[in-house]
């Protein structure tokens, strides 16, 4: 490998990814977030919502889930396009490959789309991160760009280090680079996310961004802590406590969730795969039921009523095409 950035594993760095992949064992076991669709449909919110606050977006988070529930929301024009956009890319989390150049391109189009004229493209002028007038750091130059972009996504793609702490190393370093006129900022948390759920899907459902939000001030003097000892040692520190604290609240949720939830309901859940539309005999044939009534006194009707399995045509609830979906 030819480039790697510059930082230090150190032994706080060791605890904080094996307290982390323990965490994440616990979640991803019965009790984790399978079977909370509620827990990671609010999540997915939060990730949103605290990404684009972070960029200064005005929305409430009760405005940000009318928007992903397909709802009208007033409000400021940029900023309902901002949640739009960013919605589209959080949709396709688990199909962006975080090892490519391309894939930063084209989702930086679709975050970015009619936002500003060059979505989908590096910056071809000077940028920086203002204070009012107080300059606070200026970024590389313009030409330099692909070049320190290309040598990040080598790092990436050939060192075998810790994908936690390679994530972390990804975020500070395109962070410095600054490679958007806009947008920086989200796509890097974008990418950690997906550099992340590559390796352990349950990462796709986790809001650190919401942590980032609650730290915002810790999270910028880190980074001008690191712009300034050349290094990104405390940024992957600060990021490795962001997981730890998201996944230790997360799981604390998620076994608050569970409680409700029948058996029968916690094994139609357990049958049925997000975003697969089922009929009723193919719900039958899965559960190894006989009964159509049991099954959907039992089964069917209350998942509906909890809002976790939802009706293709609500409107006609008995019509031969009626499928059933996860949610």
């Amino acid at each position: 490998m030819a480039y790697k950035p510059p930082y230090t594993i150190s032994s706080k760095m060791i605890d904080y990814v094996s307290s982390i992949m323990k965490l994440i064992g616990q979640l991803s076991s019965g009790s984790g977030l399978d079977n909370k669709p509620k827990l990671r449909r609010a999540n997915k919110i939060n990730s949103i919502y605290s990404s684009l606050a972070i960029e200064n977006n005005k929305l409430s988070k009760d405005q940000v889930k009318d928007i992903i529930n397909g709802k009208l929301v007033i409000g400021p024009k940029r900023d309902i396009l901002e949640v739009q956009n960013a919605i589209k890319c959080y949709d396709d989390i688990l199909d962006i490959n975080p090892y490519s150049t391309n894939d930063l391109l084209k989702y930086h189009g679709i975050m970015m789309e009619s936002l500003v004229d060059d979505s989908g493209k590096f910056r071809l002028r000077q940028e920086g991160v203002f204070d009012g007038d107080k300059v606070i750091f200026i970024a590389p130059p313009h030409n330099l760009v692909p070049e320190l972009i290309s040598n990040l996504f080598e790092y990436l793609n050939d060192c075998e280090e810790n994908i936690l702490i390679k994530s972390c190393v990804f975020h500070y370093e395109f962070e410095f680079i600054h490679p958007f006129s806009d947008g920086n900022g989200r796509m890097g948390r974008l990418f950690q996310t997906c550099l992340l759920s590559s390796k352990e899907e349950i990462f796709a459902y986790l809001p650190i961004e919401s942590i980032i939000k609650e730290r915002q001030q810790e999270y910028y003097d880190v980074i001008a802590i690191c712009n300034n000892a050349g290094n990104s040692n405390k940024f992957i520190e600060f990021m490795l406590d962001a997981m730890l604290e998201t996944i230790a609240r997360t799981l604390s949720k998620s076994k608050d969730e569970i409680v409700g939830y029948s058996i029968q309901v916690k094994k139609l859940l357990s049958i049925m795969k997000e975003e697969v539309p089922y009929t009723t005999k193919e719900l039958l044939e899965l559960l190894d039921l006989k009964s159509r009534v049991s099954f959907k006194k039992n089964y069917l009707d209350p998942a509906l009523d909890l809002g976790i399995v939802s009706m293709t045509l609500p409107d006609t609830p008995k019509s031969r095409n009626q499928r059933y979906i996860k949610k």
